[in-house]
Formats: structure tokens, C-alpha cells, sequence
């Protein structure tokens, strides 16, 4: 879990430190008391609800810092970055790993919330990343989300291997985004 300071808030704002403890004891912006001196503290989530309630801007640095993180996994870059492209009117934060080894180190190194993932892939396939996923402890609670040209035997087995959900390729991208804002719970 991110927090800020009330300096680093006043900062982000272009505020007086004052300001942002007046507004946390407003109630205007959520946060909580370190035991001890009482210092404040504030979730990075909540700083940024809070910026968008307000009409605020959200600092760059911080944009997508506090959203779910989505890996798209497939050895085709063009449909890689029609999926990125997608998914761009959801609040996500989107990377690319251009195949299934790839897939496994970035697994480790960003430890998604999600992961899209093509079956057929040379040298480490789709159904080897489901395998590694679900069988590594660190990214075991990550959603999987298949996109496959494969028929509907080999989806239906990507799910019983361990997939959330599947979709065929082509897909709507009005189907993808249905299908990753269900899976990361996001709002509608």
C-alpha cells in the first residue's frame, strides 16, 4: 500500500501544508493517523479519487501508479497494440511481453492484475504461461484472460487449466473491455 505525507500532497496540489490537513479534517480527502506523533497519512488510491472529485489534475508520475495493471501477452505486436488500444477507456495501466518467455519475466517484475494471453506462441505456448502462473506462488492470484484463435475444445481447456475467462480472436472490443472490467471488478 502507496501513502503520502501531507507535504507530498501539498506539493502534487501546489498547496500550503495547512491546506491539506484542513482538508483531512474535513473530511474533503480521506486518510489516517500513524500511531505515535499522529503524523497523517494518505493512500495513494485516495489522493487520487480525490483529485478527480475535485476536477484536479492527476500528476503524471502518479497516474498509473494507482490503477490495475494489465500484461498483454502475444507474439503478434499489432494485435498486442489493438488490445492496448481497447482497453485504453478503461483506468488501466497496459504493458506488452512479446511472447511466453517474456510473459514469465515480466510476470515477475510487474506482477499484474491481470494478464490477456495468446495460446499459440512459439517456444513457451499459452497454456505453459497458465501453467507458471498458477503454479508461482507470487502471481498465482493473477486473472487470465485468453484471447485465442484456437478452436473451442482448446479454449474450454485453457479454462480448466486455470484461465478466468477466454475470448476468440477476432473479438469486439466492446467484448474485451466487458470482459476485463468484469474481471478486474472495475466500475461499469
Amino acid at each position: 500500500m502507496k501513502t503520502l505525507t501531507t507535504g507530498d500532497i501539498a506539493k502534487y496540489c501546489d498547496v500550503n501544508q495547512r491546506t491539506v490537513i484542513r482538508w483531512l479534517d474535513k473530511g474533503a480527502l480521506k486518510g489516517f493517523k500513524l500511531p505515535g506523533r499522529g503524523n497523517n497519512r494518505v493512500k495513494l488510491d485516495d489522493f487520487i479519487a480525490f483529485l478527480k472529485k475535485n476536477g484536479m489534475p492527476v500528476p503524471e508520475e502518479l497516474a498509473e501508479q494507482g490503477l490495475p495493471k494489465v500484461l498483454v501477452v502475444d507474439d503478434e505486436l499489432p494485435v498486442a497494440n489493438a488490445i492496448r488500444r481497447a482497453l485504453k477507456p478503461l483506468d488501466v495501466s497496459v504493458e506488452i511481453a512479446n511472447g511466453g518467455f517474456e510473459a514469465g519475466s515480466q510476470l515477475m517484475i510487474q506482477k499484474p492484475d491481470l494478464m490477456t494471453l495468446d495460446l499459440s506462441m512459439p517456444g513457451m505456448n499459452g497454456f505453459d504461461v497458465i501453467k507458471f502462473v498458477r503454479n508461482t506462488a507470487e502471481i498465482s492470484h493473477t486473472r487470465i484472460l485468453v484471447i485465442s484463435a484456437l478452436n473451442e475444445d482448446e479454449l474450454n481447456r485453457a479454462i480448466e487449466m486455470g484461465a478466468n475467462a477466454a475470448l476468440s480472436k477476432p473479438f469486439e472490443n466492446e467484448a474485451l473491455r466487458s470482459a476485463v472490467a468484469e474481471l478486474l471488478a472495475l466500475p461499469a
